[in-house]
């Protein structure tokens, strides 16, 4: 009976989401293409940090050799997308890695992927509020932060801020009005403010490259404690020893240097996910959302790197401010004047990625609300084919703690939540590549609930496994199936759990222990473990069924991927992981108090008691699991890219 009750609960959160990838079906406003989506995301990614990350990188850790950092993550930040881009040519629904994990792993990863998304963009967008209305305030002068200071002062430290922000609360109200009002409205504000974006940092990288010097690539220690003696730049920060500036040269600070802060600039990447979340408001997103994705990323690949480039060209890294570099550096080389143009890229700069944050937050609200998880008036739409409710629910919930919290100690959750969603996305399409056409007896039975007995019918008879097809290690290792079967599929799934747990140990070891011996060690016998999973999973034959985008050198960039991510996850403080606990008991009582009732999966589950197991909507759900897999759309080639 508790065996029995147990495998039932069980059955319940793993369910998994059967999605019609016919690209008619939508209830929002396809009104979106290409254009739209590389604008987006570029507007997304390409935010403040490239204002602001740029020096305090280049000066801390990697000197010159920041732009090695930016490449080595925008390698990690490409293997991310990668698999977002299968998943979109899959996958043409609204809900990012919330939907892909649906469909792939179950409700309840699921959940925990969508609530850490919402978490994510909340305070991505409170964040960036904060940051669009201090930048201002300091260009008129300070006026808004007196007044708040002299009449508005909260006394609560550790708690709130030290003053509420009200001009940030107007921000996202005005913005939340504009995406009620329409998403191609929105893409248009975003278009026009991405590209004065990009205009401005091509004006930066065209000026470091005639002003630079390439002497301040190859600086000595001697010749850097004298400039820093005599310089009257950063006087505060005059006081530095020879360690503190490391060898000189390209690479003072060594590759730590140079890994460390490729860490920091990993999250400079973070954004791009949002085009993601656009599956149905694009026209042919099958194609539309891989090339956006890829695009994007590397568009602010390239000016990253010249950002980075021509800012140690002109300045030696040493003398970079770490809160302002751009305009200083132009200020060294005598072009005062272009101070203005950084302060109109900057503010264009926040406002995409202001749009960016809150773009996606309620759409993620949306598809969660439509699939019962969260609260069901959060899935209406307006006559504009907008999802009203769930935009005016992210807007008050951002608006509220832009206005009362110093968000500093929370942005730290905007990586865990990210960071959580690449590595599920990384998983699922492991997952996914390896699964039979055929759906299996377990997909059939986390849908339906049935006993195996109740299930049985010459259609479950073509899909077990074969005698040839039994599970020994000759199999295993040397599949005599050209095409993946219920044994390889079942296999990839157990060996990306082993994975995902391998992973998690390495990092926590490599984190905690670093070089001791005993670590060392454990870090050894995890990575052979590592390298036999792999090698299990490298020799499963692969679905050959043709889509707009597929990642490519399965399973090792997926693997790498999840690696990297869950590797940065642990190099987070302790500080952060009790907020993170904090939110997800929060959402953990929403989902089992509310959202494992009333799943649309659930209804499902419970009308399928007085109709034939595996129908859906009167057709088989064999038929919809291997639309889903092949991506048999019919009706999307009827959209042009315009």
């Amino acid at each position: 009976m508790i065996l029995a009750t147990l495998k039932g609960i069980g059955k319940q959160l793993l369910r998994v989401k059967v999605v019609d990838c016919n690209a008619e079906d939508s209830r929002l406003s396809r009104c979106l293409n290409t254009f739209d989506l590389v604008a987006l995301g570029v507007g997304s990614t390409l935010g403040a940090g490239v204002y602001i990350l740029a020096g305090a990188v280049a000066r801390d850790s990697a000197g010159p050799a920041i732009v090695l950092s930016f490449l080595i993550a925008a390698f990690a930040s490409v293997l991310a997308g990668l698999c977002y881009a299968e998943f979109g040519a899959r996958v043409p629904k609204t809900g990012s890695a919330y939907l892909y994990s649906y469909v792939t792993v179950g409700e309840l990863w699921a959940f925990i992927t969508g609530w850490n998304l919402i978490l994510s963009y909340v305070i991505g967008t409170s964040s960036v509020a904060r940051a669009w209305s201090a930048t201002f305030d300091e260009l008129i002068g300070g006026h808004i932060e007196e007044f708040c200071r002299r009449y508005m002062t909260m006394n609560a430290p550790g708690i709130l801020a030290e003053y509420p922000d009200i001009f940030a609360v107007f921000i996202i109200i005005a913005l939340t009005a504009l995406l009620i009002f329409g998403v191609k409205e929105s893409a248009l504000v975003t278009k026009v403010f991405t590209c004065v974006n990009v205009l401005v940092l091509l004006f930066m990288i065209i000026s470091g490259l005639v002003k630079g010097n390439l002497k301040n690539w190859n600086l000595k220690p001697e010749e850097i404690l004298n400039a820093t003696s005599n310089s009257s730049l950063n006087a505060s920060d005059s006081r530095t020893s020879a360690e503190s500036l490391g060898a000189g040269g390209f690479m003072p600070f060594g590759i730590n240097g140079v890994l460390s802060g490729a860490a920091t600039c990993f999250y400079a990447f973070i954004g791009f996910d949002c085009i993601a979340t656009t599956g149905e408001e694009v026209k042919n997103p099958q194609r539309a959302i891989p090339i956006g994705i890829v695009a994007s990323l590397l568009i602010c690949l390239l000016a990253y790197f010249g950002v980075s480039a021509a800012l140690t060209l002109m300045m030696p890294y040493y003398l970079l401010d770490k809160n302002s570099p751009l305009p200083v550096a132009f200020t060294y080389v005598g072009w005062q004047e272009a101070t203005y143009a950084v302060a109109i890229g900057s503010l264009c700069a926040l406002s995409t990625s202001l749009l960016g944050s809150m773009f996606p937050l309620p759409r993620i609200i949306f598809a969660m609300a439509r699939d019962g998880l969260l609260f069901s008036f959060l899935a209406r739409v307006s006559e504009r084919k907008t999802p009203n409710n769930s935009t005016l629910v992210a807007g008050l919930i951002s608006a509220v703690m832009a206005f009362l919290l110093d968000l500093k100690d929370l942005v730290d959750l905007m990586s865990i939540g990210t960071l959580l969603a690449y590595t599920l996305v990384a998983a699922c399409v492991l997952v996914l590549r390896y699964q039979p056409e055929q759906p299996s007896v377990a997909y059939e039975m986390a849908n339906t609930q049935d006993e195996p007995e109740m299930a049985d019918s010459k259609g479950n008879i073509d899909i077990l496994p074969q005698p040839d097809d039994r599970f020994t290690v000759n199999n295993l290792l040397f599949p005599s199936n050209t095409e993946p079967s219920p044994l390889s599929g079942f296999a990839v799934n157990i060996c990306t759990s082993i994975l995902g747990v391998l992973v998690c140990v390495f990092s926590v070891v490599a984190v905690q222990g670093r070089l001791a011996v005993w670590s060392v060690s454990v870090l050894a016998v995890v990575m052979v473990a590592c390298f036999i999973v792999i090698f299990i999973v490298w020799r499963q034959p692969q679905s050959k069924v043709k889509l707009a985008f597929k990642v490519p050198l399965l399973p090792f960039v997926p693997v790498i991927s999840m690696f990297i991510n869950i590797y940065l996850m642990m190099q987070l403080d302790k500080g952060t992981w009790m907020r993170f606990a904090i939110w997800m008991v929060l959402g953990f009582f929403i989902y089992f108090g509310y959202g494992i009732r009333n799943s649309a999966e659930a209804a499902l589950t419970r009308s399928n008691t007085n109709t034939p197991a595996c129908a859906i909507m009167g057709e088989p759900m064999a038929t919809e699991k291997k639309a889903f897999l092949h991506n048999t759309q019919i009706a999307t080639g009827d959209y042009e890219d315009s």
